[in-house]
């Protein structure tokens, strides 16, 4: 049986970000507590005109121009998202018509016309989802490629607890048959189960209490008759709809931050049982790097810690923690526990087989569905940076997605991984983006701006359709 894997990866993140210093000062914090504590430097910001299918088609088309892959030959292009930009119509749809209108030159008209297009939603787990999908259509035939995209925004309201871990971007892999970069194992942990520790929901507000508060502040009369008469009377597109409801849908979610840890911590705890049940794994010696689903960069190395005390549990590395910090004892088992977190034993844990995983999210922030993918590539060009020999090196993979569920899996670096690494220069790009006040940020963030900043986006959104048979939909520019 042939090798199924990632065999090449590219990315798009916004030019655009603040720092974290800057918005720390605004908000009235401490900018240590997000950079220290949470490994927060910067937050990656959408231009004015960038959206979930900006950034998955940036992506893709650096992945084939990286590469030189001929799109007539990729079967597949699933897109994993929790942005999408509309409620039928897949964005996968609108990111896939710009790259072959783009490629049009190049390798003739529709060049993805015999292409399987989809987009998967599942919270932050989705794109993990296409990518585990698309391993077993490819397995099916040696000739096959899919090409997978992760991309979203991260989008919280202002002041939130979540806004300092805002971000955007996406992430596009190849997979194929003898991969160069990640052979992926057969054996996948999963664990599922529903709740509401994360969720985008349809939100409703009647007409008549909506006109009733805006006549109440214009001091106007806001009895029912006058209401009814204003709605049968008027013009405006908005208030003569039939509908008694206005639905509004927000990027902004429902969350419950607490609350979504303990489901993450609970659905990966069974997730890497379920994977131990089929493949028994000694997760400390085998797994020489962990890459994580990172709502902010340093989540990895808390919401895994009471799995490393379960795996070095009967072992040298257990006594040698008790050395460190004295014997468990019941009376104090949480005081110990948190002893044991900032341990030197734990921190050359995380420092040897985690932090590498973190660098890039410290500089962009939450990209959701796209984030495992980053920490992947963060890992990759760190190590081609410091020359680090990490080829036969056996890598866990720990996905989440509020809602919820976890998909734990594994897979081994390739011989030829870095002749694939050449031409991503990951922090290269992020040391070289624009800053931009906290004022600006949030003009974006209100969509208050009407021009993109600076000199926008190389693909962006130009305007969208107001006539009736195809109304609201996207039209798109490449510069």
């Amino acid at each position: 049986m042939s090798k199924i894997g990632i065999d090449s990866i590219a990315f798009y993140v916004p030019q655009l970000y603040v720092s974290m210093d800057d918005l720390a000062a605004r908000r009235g914090i401490p900018a240590e507590k997000l950079k220290r504590g949470l490994g927060l430097q910067k937050m990656a910001v959408p231009n004015v005109g960038e959206d979930v299918v900006t950034f998955a088609s940036n992506a893709l088309l650096n992945l084939i121009e990286q590469n030189d892959l001929n799109p007539n030959e990729i079967g597949r292009v699933y897109l994993g998202t929790e942005s999408a930009v509309d409620g039928s119509k897949p964005s996968a749809t609108y990111a896939v018509e710009i790259v072959e209108n783009k490629l049009a030159s190049t390798y003739g008209e529709r060049s993805f016309k015999n292409c399987d297009i989809l987009d998967m939603t599942f919270a932050c787990v989705g794109a993990v989802d296409a990518m585990h999908n698309s391993i077993d259509w490819v397995k099916q035939n040696p000739e096959r490629k899919a090409v997978i995209i992760a991309s979203d925004v991260s989008k919280y309201d202002l002041n939130s607890t979540g806004e300092y871990t805002q971000g955007a971007g996406a992430v596009a892999v190849l997979i194929t048959h003898y991969p160069a970069i990640l052979e992926i194992n057969d054996t996948w942990g999963i664990a599922s189960k529903s709740e509401g520790d994360f969720f985008k929901p349809r939100r409703t507000y009647k007409k008549i209490e909506l006109l009733k508060t805006v006549f109440k502040d214009l001091n106007l009369d806001t009895s029912n008759k006058k209401i009814e008469d204003f709605l049968n009377s008027s013009s405006s597109e908005f208030w003569s709809d039939n509908n008694d409801l206005v639905e509004v849908f927000k990027e902004e979610p429902v969350f419950d931050g607490q609350f979504s840890n303990t489901c993450y911590s609970d659905r990966i705890t069974e997730a890497i049982a379920h994977f131990n049940t089929q493949n028994t794994t000694d997760f400390v010696t085998k797994w020489q790097q962990l890459i994580f689903h990172l709502p902010y960069a340093f989540h990895g190395r808390r919401i895994i810690f009471y799995n490393w005390l379960n795996w070095i549990e009967d072992t040298r590395v257990y006594l040698a923690l008790e050395n460190e910090i004295g014997e468990r004892k019941t009376s104090d088992k949480k005081e110990w526990k948190k002893s044991a977190y900032k341990s030197k034993i734990y921190n050359e844990f995380i420092t040897s087989k985690i932090v590498s995983g973190e660098l890039a999210s410290s500089e962009i922030g939450n990209m959701y569905t796209a984030s495992i993918f980053m920490s992947f590539l963060s890992y990759l060009s760190h190590s081609l940076d410091v020359s680090k020999t990490i080829e036969g090196d056996t890598i866990g993979f720990i996905s989440y997605g509020s809602g919820s569920k976890s998909k734990v899996f594994e897979g081994t670096i390739q011989a030829n991984w870095t002749s694939k690494l050449k031409d991503v220069k990951l922090f290269e790009y992020l040391k070289n983006r624009t800053a931009i006040d906290v004022t600006t940020y949030e003009k974006i963030h209100r969509s208050q701006l009407e021009k993109a900043v600076l000199d926008g986006s190389k693909i962006a959104l130009d305007y969208i359709e107001k006539d009736d048979t195809n109304y609201g939909l996207r039209r798109y520019k490449v510069n």
